[in-house]
């Protein structure tokens, strides 16, 4: 069965949609979710992602299951392990398939499950932000929130 909850955020409306033991996505988009009903997962992750806008949260802690090759499932778990208020390059990222940057971006650019596989935290060479499907307006905003939270790196992105 299909689940979905839907957030008011700093950054704009977020949609959560999970099955029955994971979450599937995380969105800036709009989903039409009327029709279909909340489950405590959705919940909790609605919970989870208002801390994490409050400041309180930086790590998740519920399943993920996002629909991709093999390929792709790798670079979303290596995103994983980008520590909060932290960012690399995609140079940097991608140092263990050098030849492969524009698949990993690419894989990077699919990823569906917004803040938590934080793809946001990938930015271009020099410092500079590319490449958010959500925007980079909220790139910047995610980034700026996780610094002034962690109280790391700079304080203001500029770009």
């Amino acid at each position: 069965m299909n689940y979905a909850s839907a957030i008011e955020s700093p950054i704009g409306k977020i949609t959560i949609l999970a099955e029955d033991d994971f979450v599937t996505e995380i969105t800036f988009s709009e989903k039409a979710i009327d029709e279909i009903e909340e489950s405590a997962l959705t919940k909790k992750v609605a919970a989870q992602l208002a801390a994490y806008f409050k400041g309180e949260l930086k790590n998740f802690d519920f399943p993920i299951k996002q629909k991709g090759t093999e390929f792709q499932q790798e670079v979303w778990l290596n995103l994983l392990s980008i520590p909060y208020g932290e960012t690399t390059s995609y140079a940097k990222f991608s140092a263990h398939h050098p030849l492969a940057i524009r698949a990993i971006a690419a894989a990077n650019g699919k990823n569906n499950i917004a803040i938590v596989v934080p793809c946001h935290r990938v930015i271009g060479s020099g410092g500079k932000l590319v490449g958010y499907a959500g925007g980079l307006w909220r790139k910047q905003w995610l980034l700026q929130h996780e610094r002034e939270v962690s109280q790391t790196g700079q304080t203001e992105i500029k770009f």
